[in-house]
């Protein structure tokens, strides 16, 4: 399963609030929503934002295991 929690926390820490991320870096603000509520993301999306938070992909979400996970 796909988390955003280091999203919040790198917001955090570079003291950007999501309303300059919609309104001066143009992301989108279902984009924020949708990380909110833990929905997937395009890589497209996660790269607009690694590039507006000038981060990393693990700075902004994390893998972790889960049961609820799709069968493989």
């Amino acid at each position: 399963m796909i988390v955003y929690d280091p999203f919040w926390k790198t917001i955090k820490e570079k003291n950007i609030s999501t309303y300059y991320l919609i309104h001066t870096c143009k992301i989108n603000s279902n984009t924020i929503t949708r990380i909110r509520k833990g929905k997937a993301l395009t890589t497209l999306t996660i790269n607009d934002i690694c590039r507006a938070l000038n981060c990393k992909v693990e700075d902004v979400m994390q893998y972790i295991p889960s049961e609820d996970d799709q069968k493989l």
